[in-house]
């Protein structure tokens, strides 16, 4: 049983109260007294100082430090067996810290950070690899009081100079839009002990932040990297050593990894781990698309599978595996803010600068007959970048968010619109692939935009044909994509979709080589310096989120209202006024989300019931069931 909620913050004094001689305070003025009692109290606040095992800083900690096991766990899960799963493409390194190279899939699943968070608790972060951590009410520095038991995969231990050596790595070597956000929080790391490390932040970096950032650092070696001579910026098939659970056991190039439990795993026996880390093997294959992985699954060549296909989902699963019991399908809810998975424009290209041949561009794909005929009424449409969330702006701006978007319209920033006007949501399509209103819509804003069409039927604007490439390397998407390129077709434009391998789209992706490509991740519960890598400014040319290439002075500001935040209700409502002047923007073309997760595997796995729905978990608190799996083997259903 865990004890009730802890409070957040628990607060105890750097030094004792001094002592007050009364028999002295007689000869002092009263004057002399007042200043000097003043003097006193404010060294005792500025002395202050909180020590405690978890921080969240809007509230409370759902956990103590003393519990015993996590709530969404089954403790007494057996350890063995193993799990496989299945990886689009190919792989060539397992360093994931550097846009060189295609990392293989859990490339990091042996690393470790300082902080954790929990899947019941996640906008909270706790100590893992430290005990405690110290900071003042300010939150100019903070102290990490490292464990003092935390080994490398090897045995080697790790102290407070191996995390020091592990910033300034990232900081010479690391991404540039990591150290552009890094940088722009710590000043200084200092390791005040071998198990005492502090981070001193910048006086001007997001208070809420600082925490939370310092403590994602990983558990790296520094002897480790000297021996091996590695580059952080360079490719490498040679994985990073970490102190995590797992660590690679094989791998052939280009189709498969296997990971193993590390048998002297440090934490193994923590409170935290209790009902985790359970399969002795996961395993990874690698196929060219998602048809391919599908037929290996049904003839179990791996046992675990997320379906991302409405079809093979609706029509697919009607096999000898399924029929005969030894593979089961489910839907799993999903509590999890949906996807901003969307086709995106690049906004580096000139053609797409104005707002009308973006719009006119989103009027032509059809989303409703996409859903009815292709994805069989599975699916929901994207409306919001905070989606399935009470973080979605809805309607027209209250006036909160009015205090925040009226200063960007008085500066010429926004159009005076965004003030009155309602959330955009996408257009609506009737049950025809064509929708003759929208492309009746989408005319008008290209002639709008001076995009006119020619005697051939084509679109041209100072002589130059309008054209845009689809740039994908997924075949599942062909008969999504191809539609909607034939309604373009349709409005005078050249449209074509053009399918290459996983390495080239990464590689187009990475150069920002692409008229408009598919996008997808997740927004944070409580989003905010990382916005500034989906869509702030500084990083538009480096980040590989930002593929669309926002670069605006309105949404840079409300990103920092957003990081400036000290309640709730204010990171509400700044983010309200963000996802609106993001989809007012209209640099998307938002595609489609489920609330569930569907999956399928062999009936050998387990999991706690009920499930948490913010987290799948198959890879960290599932479990093998042996003798399941033996009565697999002997129905020959499983090699």
């Amino acid at each position: 049983m865990v004890s009730p909620k802890p409070q957040a913050r628990s607060r105890v004094k750097a030094a004792a109260r001094p002592s007050f001689d009364a028999s002295k305070a007689f000869w002092l003025g009263a004057g002399a007294t007042v200043l000097g009692l003043m003097s006193w109290a404010q060294q005792a606040a500025a002395e202050e100082v909180i020590t405690t095992h978890g921080y969240n800083f809007f509230g409370e900690l759902e956990y103590p430090a003393d519990f015993d096991h996590l709530r969404y766990v089954n403790p007494d899960a057996p350890k063995g067996g193993e799990i496989s799963t299945w990886a689009p493409g190919t792989f060539d390194s397992f360093n994931l810290y550097t846009r060189k190279g295609n990392a293989g899939a859990l490339a990091t699943i042996g690393h470790e950070n300082v902080l954790t968070t929990y899947a019941d608790d996640p906008t909270a972060v706790y100590c893992f690899l430290c005990t405690t951590m110290e900071y003042p009410e300010g939150i100019a520095w903070v102290d990490f009081n490292l464990r003092d038991d935390v080994t490398m995969a090897d045995g080697t231990p790790w102290t407070g100079h191996d995390l020091k050596f592990t910033f300034d790595l990232f900081m010479t070597d690391g991404l540039p839009s990591f150290r552009a956000a890094f940088g722009a929080f710590v000043e200084e790391v200092e390791v005040l002990d071998t198990y005492k490390v502090r981070f001193r932040f910048s006086p001007d970096s997001p208070e809420r932040d600082r925490i939370g950032l310092a403590g994602g650092m990983p558990a790296f070696s520094q002897k480790w990297f000297e021996d091996n001579d590695y580059k952080l910026q360079d490719a490498n098939v040679l994985p990073i050593m970490g102190t995590g659970a797992y660590m690679l056991d094989s791998y052939d190039i280009p189709s498969r990894i296997t990971y193993a439990r590390n048998p002297n795993y440090w934490a193994a026996d923590l409170p935290v781990n209790k009902g985790r880390n359970n399969f002795d093997r996961i395993r990874v294959e690698y196929f060219g698309d998602s048809v391919a992985a599908f037929e290996a699954f049904k003839a179990g060549a791996y046992t675990f599978r997320s379906e991302n296909s409405s079809k093979t989902w609706a029509t697919g699963y009607d096999f000898p595996g399924l029929n005969n019991g030894y593979v089961k399908k489910e839907e799993l809810a999903d509590g999890s803010l949906s996807l901003m998975q969307s086709y995106v424009f690049n906004l580096r290209r000139e053609k797409f600068q104005d707002p009308r041949v973006r719009e006119a561009v989103g009027l032509m794909f059809n989303f409703e007959w996409s859903n009815e005929s292709l994805f069989y009424g599975l699916y929901d449409r994207v409306t919001s970048f905070w989606g399935n969330s009470d973080l979605q702006a809805i309607g027209a701006p209250d006036a909160d968010e009015l205090a925040l978007l009226q200063p960007l319209v008085d500066q010429g920033l926004l159009e005076a619109s965004i003030l009155t006007d309602e959330a955009v949501i996408p257009p609506v399509s009737g049950s025809r692939q064509l929708d003759r209103k929208n492309l009746r819509r989408a005319s008008a804003l290209l002639d709008e935009a001076g995009w006119m069409v020619g005697d051939d039927g084509m679109r041209r604007k100072d002589g130059q044909l309008l054209q845009i490439e689809f740039l994908d390397d997924s075949p599942a998407f062909d008969r999504i994509t191809l539609p909607f390129v034939e309604n373009l077709k349709r409005l005078g434009i050249e449209a074509v979709l053009n399918r290459v391998d996983p390495a080239q789209a990464t590689e187009r992706s990475r150069k920002y080589d692409f008229d408009m490509t598919t996008h997808n991740g997740r927004m944070a519960r409580e989003p905010s310096t990382n916005l500034k890598q989906w869509f702030g400014s500084e990083g538009v040319n480096e980040s590989s989120r930002n593929l669309m290439g926002v670069a605006d002075p309105a949404v840079d500001a409300l990103i920092e209202h957003v990081t400036s935040a000290t309640s709730k209700a204010e990171l509400q409502t700044a983010v309200h006024a963000l996802d609106r002047v993001l989809r007012a923007k209209r640099f998307w073309v938002p595609q489609w989300f489920k609330n569930s997760h569907t999956v399928a595997y062999y009936d050998m796995f387990e999991y706690p019931e009920p499930l948490t729905p913010f987290a799948r978990g198959e890879l960290d608190f599932w479990w093998f069931n042996a003798e399941k799996h033996e009565a697999l083997i002997a129905a020959g259903a499983l090699r």
